[in-house]
């Protein structure tokens, strides 16, 4: 007979759940994430004769503002921080630290590139080495939306953007961040002319759709600033400064603008 004390007579003092000499209360969970999103927003739109990118320069983590001057848009091949010999101009918005790991690493390889071969980089197979580069890192990827802008061989804008994995494609405007979905649409109702349709060319579904055209520099930047001025009175992390790079056969230039700083 069993004495009444015996553990075989009270059963187990613990749950297939619950392993021996362990409470739930002792249970840890251990979490390591190496990205973060520092907000922000850049957009690209191309013209016959030029490319512009821009970036906004507020750094954030959640609702903390770490810097009101953080640039997202550089130049890439530039000699001693001169830019004198850049030609080419990236932009990286997500996690800051993978975009200016980034930046420097596709900046060295393109003054690498002019050093070896005595020219410089076309823009074209600057996009698909920035390409395998995202792509070399897909199983722990830069965590960044990149644009790459600059002047093809007809000395027209181009502009490719890209996923964190290297997938890319030449496109006339687009806009990455935070802020991306209140930009885009704009973009492209007024560069990609979505939507719009030629008056006086039909009535409903006859309406001729209008074709997009380059637009001048000069509006350009307008709807760049416009864009933007938008975007800070709806997103919390966007704000603080404009920054554009506008690449033309004469170089590039830099316009700084203010944004709102609340």
């Amino acid at each position: 007979m069993l004495n009444a004390n015996s553990p075989l007579a009270s059963g187990p003092s613990y749950s297939f759940a619950t392993p021996p000499n362990q409470t739930s209360t002792n249970i840890k969970q251990h979490s390591f994430n190496p990205y973060t999103d520092n907000g922000g927003s850049t957009l690209g739109i191309t013209g016959d004769d030029f490319a512009i990118l821009a970036g906004d320069t507020r750094s954030t983590s959640g609702y903390n503002i770490n810097t009101r001057y953080a640039p997202k848009v550089f130049k890439i091949g530039e000699d001693d921080g001169t830019g004198e010999s850049a030609h080419i101009v990236l932009s990286v918005v997500g996690f800051a630290a993978d975009g200016n790991a980034l930046k420097e690493r596709l900046n060295a390889i393109v003054k690498m590139y002019r050093y070896q071969h005595g020219k410089p980089m076309s823009v074209k197979a600057c996009a698909q080495r920035l390409s395998t580069i995202l792509y070399g890192k897909r199983f722990f990827p830069y965590y960044v939306h990149a644009i790459l802008g600059g002047l093809d061989e007809e000395g027209k804008g181009a502009l490719y953007s890209y996923d964190p994995v290297g997938s890319y494609e030449r496109e006339q405007c687009r806009a990455a961040g935070a802020a991306a979905s209140l930009i885009m649409p704009f973009l492209d109702n007024q560069v990609n002319f979505k939507n719009q349709y030629i008056p006086g060319s039909g009535e409903g579904h006859a309406l001729e759709a209008r074709k997009a055209t380059p637009l001048p520099r000069a509006e350009v930047e307008q709807l760049v600033r416009d864009a933007f001025t938008s975007a800070v009175e709806r997103h919390i992390e966007v704000g603080d400064g404009l920054q554009m790079l506008v690449v033309t056969k004469n170089g590039i230039e830099e316009i700084y603008d203010p944004l709102k700083k609340d």
